[in-house]
This record gives structure tokens, C-alpha cells and sequence, in this order.
């Protein structure tokens, strides 16, 4: 499989096969002492029923030195299985947190992807990955060592009791496939999308908790709410009913073990051709073969919660990892959540570094509904410049700056801009980070070469003065959204500019929560920093503080107006 090659084949081969070679190696040793158990249970028995003592104390001595070999193998060899799972784990989430985080992929995820659920997905997905596909490769190859190690001491007894498990187990398995196959996948993909959805909802509630409360929308919130988690009850409902039948199934199929063999070997022990001690071990050696030859009986269920994680985790991966498509029928979505989607116009606008922002002959689309949003706009900002962006609402404002920005690329043209290290956007509702008053205000970069005293001019010159004394200094951590106000927040957001020092400077309806001085301010700022402004407002008074106006008249339309020329219509 695509995800799992690169963990046995990449840098990290030596250490996986290395562990894998260990674990095999345990299990060889398990099923050796498994074997000698056995023999050593028919053994005892053998000599109870011939009441010969020495035999029987002989027996006991063996099979007690046997355990104590037994006992610390079987731990040790369960502790590293569990080990190496975890190990491959952090691999394995690391490289799709590189994934995720490379290339925006995160954001592209979030506002064209068909990917539902990713977080859930990274956290979840790859864990049970991880730990199912080690179990059941150790299960399986187990199996197989149980299966040559037993079938030895079965064929020794009864070459019939061979034939009769080859068949037995045979038409248990294909009747498992034929009758529980691809309906417990699907319905196990569609489980665990399901309940992260309902999950998600939940997640959504406590986040937007105050908006909520203020809007008084717990009924309509409630509603949603129902709908997502009778969904998920509805299909679990109907994956139960099948798993009813599957259980009994499986039940009928290993009791019938308990009798199979005794039938087989009555006559044999009753003439006194065979002793009870083998009859005892024959029906030990079939129960351990047939428990190897019946692998996907015994485990369908959990196999088919593991074909459906994996299916998930293979579609993240198409996207953050670019790995190849695998088709996956159970992956279809039932009729009543079938939608119709509407693709976008084929295109890439091309992204290119230059000296100075540039746009040429850009035609910008919506991703989702392929809606012309700018027709053919060519312009360019020197150095200094700034560029105010107004419309009516819905005519492409906020998705212009996304292309400039590099977020968006549906459509065709170019964009130049200088390196995006040195380009910095403000969204109209921040991001607070969790952690500590230095980190919102150096934020995205990780550490500052700026001295706390001149983080705290920065705080004066944004028009928050006693914002450090007032939390416990830059050092203090809290839940920043809940404790500072949206304004508060947004001109936080204007201190990472400063600390940042960027050359361009990406502002979408980043003032809109403060107070007329408080905007032409940290305006003003902006200009004197002689950065390349480019913004979204719809103040009059920020009018003075831009060069060019490009004014979006919807349906693709737009001009480009001096600023000192340009009225705002209304």
C-alpha cells in the first residue's frame, strides 16, 4: 500500500525491519513453546488415565520450566509489537503533518476538498492504522507458523482430521467474504465519517459558543446536532444487524471445533488404538490449526473497521502526500447523500517571484461553483504603493487577495510578488494562538532577535499600552480569543506587522472592529513603514491613506481609479 512502502523502504527501513525481524523471531519462539505445551497437556493426560506416576510428575516438571520460558516471551513479545506500532505511528504522523502543513494543503482541504475531517483523520486514522495493520501482519504470519507447527502433530494423529479442517475452514472463509464482504466496509467507512461529523459538530458548538448564546440559537444548533448523530445511529444501527449476523456465523462455525474432533478419533480410542492423552492433544493441534486456517472468519469484523480507516487515510494521502488513486467501491456514498458537484474552470494562475507586486492578465474563478469573479486584470504596485479594494458584496474582493496572497489559483494569468516571506496577511478575524503574549506578537515565526522592550513599543505604537501589565507580562498565557476583545485582537495583529517588518502587506476588513482614530493610526503606521499596501475597507476615511483604488463591479468587471480622484458611490 502506498502509505505504508515509503516506512519500510525510506529512511527508516534499517529500524523497521530490524523491529519486525525481532518480533518474528519472538513468535517463533512462542509457537515452538506452544507446541511443547501441547504435547506435554496430552502427556499428562496419557498418564493419568494410565496411572503412572512418575510419567505424569515427569510431565508436570517439563511443562513448568516450559511456562517459565513461556510466560516472559509471550509479555515481551506483546511489549514489542505495541512498541513498534507506536514508532511507526510518530513516522507516519510526522509525514502527514508535513504533508498537511506544505503547499497550504491544510487550507486547500478546508475550502475546495472533498476531505471531511482531516484533524480526525491524522489523530485517529493513523493510530488504528498503525496498530491494526502490525497486529494483523503478526496475527497473520502467527497464522502461518501455527499452521506448519500444528498441522505436523495433527497429520501425525489423523491424516482424516486434515482433510476435514482443509474443507471446514475453506467454506468458512469464502462463505464469510460471499455473504459479509463489502457491505461491513461500507458500512464501517460510513461509521467512522458519521461519527467524526457529529464529533465535528460538537467541536463547532464549544468553539462559536458566545455567538451562539448571543443569537440564541440553541434550538437550530440542537437540530443540526440531531440530524448528524441520527445519522450516525441510523447506519450503526444497520451495521449491528449485520454484525448479529456475523457473530452468528462465526459462533456456529468455531463450536462445531469442540465436536469435530472427538467424533473423528472415538472409535480409535474406545477400540484403545489411540490413548486419551493424544485424542486430548488432536483436539488441540485442530482448535490452534484451524484457528490459523480461519483467520479472516475470526476477524472480519475488525478487518472490515480496518479496510474502511484505511481507505480514509489513502484519500488524505492522494492529497497531502500526492500518492497514487486506488479505487474504492465501498467509498461511494449511500443514494441519500449522493450531491450533484459542479467543477470549476480548469486553470492555474502562476505564482512567480519578482521586485515589486505585479498582476498580469489574471482571470480569477471561484473554486466550487466556477463563477468569474475578475476578468483579464493586469497592474502593478512600486514600492510604497497602495492599493484599496472595493465592490459590492460577493463581487470577489476578499478571493483577489486570496490569489495575491497565493491561496486561491483557480482561474489562469500571473501573479509576481516578492518572496513570501517578506509578504504578510491580516484576515478580519485574527488567528490568537495558544500560548504566551510574545508569541501573538512575533507570531508566525517561533523566536525574535527583538528584546522585550521593544515588543512592548510595539504594543504602544498598535495603541494597546497596558495590554502586558494587564495579562501578567509577555510571558503570560492565556486563551487569547475569550480574554481580548475583536478589536483588541485585530490591532495585536497590526504588532505582528511591525515586528514581521514585511514589504507587502495584505489587509482583508482588518479594521473593521476599531474605532475611527484607533484605524487612521495604525494606517498611517502602515505608510510610514513605506510598505506596499494592499486592502479591503469600506470607510471613506481610509481613502486618504491609498494611492489606487481598483473598484470590482461584479461579473469579471473592474477599473482601476486614482485615489485622490475616487468617490465612493452612496
Amino acid at each position: 500500500m502506498s502509505v505504508a512502502k515509503p516506512y519500510w523502504q525510506g529512511d527508516r527501513k534499517r529500524t523497521a525491519w530490524g523491529l519486525m525481524g525481532l518480533l518474528i523471531l519472538l513468535m517463533v519462539c512462542e509457537t515452538q513453546l506452544a507446541v511443547i505445551l501441547v504435547d506435554k497437556s496430552g502427556e499428562m493426560t496419557s498418564a493419568l488415565a494410565a496411572r503412572e506416576a512418575d510419567r505424569f510428575w515427569a510431565a508436570v516438571r517439563t511443562t513448568l520450566v516450559v511456562l517459565g520460558f513461556a510466560v516472559p516471551v509471550y509479555a515481551f513479545y506483546y511489549y514489542m509489537r505495541d512498541a513498534f506500532s507506536n514508532h511507526w505511528r510518530r513516522w507516519l504522523t510526522h509525514r502527514f503533518l508535513d504533508g498537511y502543513l506544505g503547499e497550504r494543503k491544510y487550507y486547500e482541504i478546508g475550502t475546495g476538498s472533498d476531505i471531511d475531517n482531516p484533524d480526525q483523520r491524522i489523530s485517529e486514522d493513523i493510530n488504528t492504522f498503525t496498530s491494526r495493520s502490525t497486529n494483523f501482519l503478526l496475527i497473520f504470519i502467527g497464522s502461518l507458523m501455527q499452521l506448519i507447527a500444528f498441522s505436523a502433530v495433527l497429520w501425525s494423529i489423523s491424516h482424516t482430521l486434515v482433510a476435514i479442517l482443509a474443507v471446514y475452514a475453506l467454506l468458512g472463509t469464502f462463505g464469510a467474504l460471499y455473504l459479509f464482504g463489502t457491505p461491513l466496509i461500507r458500512m464501517n467507512f460510513w461509521q467512522i465519517r458519521r461519527e467524526a461529523d457529529f464529533r465535528f459538530g460538537l467541536m463547532r458548538l464549544r468553539e462559536n459558543a458566545e455567538s451562539i448564546a448571543f443569537y440564541r440559537g440553541e434550538a437550530q444548533e440542537r437540530e443540526q446536532l440531531n440530524h448528524r448523530f441520527e445519522a450516525a445511529f441510523a447506519n450503526f444501527a444497520r451495521l449491528i444487524k449485520k454484525q448479529r449476523s456475523l457473530n452468528l456465523f462465526q459462533r456456529s462455525f468455531s463450536q462445531l471445533t469442540l465436536v469435530v474432533p472427538s467424533v473423528v478419533l472415538a472409535s480409535g480410542v474406545l477400540s484403545g488404538e489411540i490413548e486419551v492423552g493424544r485424542a486430548v492433544q488432536a483436539a488441540g493441534a485442530f482448535t490452534a490449526v484451524l484457528a490459523a486456517v480461519s483467520l479472516i472468519v475470526d476477524n472480519f469484523e475488525s478487518l472490515s473497521r480496518f479496510v474502511a480507516g484505511i481507505d480514509r487515510l489513502h484519500a488524505l494521502s492522494k492529497v497531502v502526500l500526492k500518492t497514487k488513486e486506488a479505487p474504492t467501491p465501498w467509498a461511494e456514498p449511500p443514494p441519500e447523500v449522493i450531491a450533484e458537484v459542479v467543477k470549476a474552470p480548469a486553470g492555474t494562475i502562476e505564482m512567480r517571484p519578482g521586485d515589486a507586486l505585479e498582476i498580469e492578465g489574471l482571470h480569477l474563478y471561484t473554486p466550487q461553483f466556477g463563477r468569474l469573479l475578475v476578468q483579464d486584470l493586469s497592474m502593478q504596485l512600486t514600492p510604497g504603493d497602495a492599493l484599496l479594494i472595493t465592490g459590492p458584496s460577493g463581487c470577489g474582493k476578499s478571493s483577489l487577495l486570496r490569489a495575491i496572497a497565493g491561496l486561491w489559483n483557480t482561474g489562469s494569468g500571473a501573479v509576481q510578488h516578492p518572496p513570501l516571506e517578506h509578504m504578510f496577511f491580516l484576515p478580519q478575524r485574527p488567528y490568537m494562538q495558544t500560548g504566551t503574549l510574545r508569541s501573538q506578537i512575533i507570531y508566525p515565526a517561533t523566536s525574535t532577535e527583538l528584546p522585550d522592550e521593544q515588543l512592548l513599543e510595539l504594543l504602544q505604537e498598535v495603541h494597546l499600552p497596558t495590554l502586558a501589565e494587564r495579562v501578567g507580562g509577555l510571558n503570560a498565557s492565556h486563551d487569547w480569543e475569550k480574554l481580548l476583545s475583536t478589536g483588541e485582537q485585530q490591532r495585536l495583529a497590526f504588532a505582528r506587522v511591525l515586528a514581521r517588518q514585511a514589504s507587502v502587506v495584505i489587509l482583508d476588513e482588518a479594521t473593521s472592529a476599531l474605532a475611527s482614530a484607533n484605524e487612521a493610526a495604525l494606517y498611517q503606521r502602515l505608510r510610514e513603514s513605506g510598505v506596499t499596501l494592499v486592502s479591503i475597507a469600506h470607510r471613506p476615511s481610509v481613502l486618504k491613506h491609498h494611492t489606487h483604488v481598483l473598484e470590482l463591479k461584479g461579473d469579471g468587471a473592474w477599473e482601476l481609479h486614482d485615489a485622490a480622484t475616487f468617490q465612493f458611490s452612496g
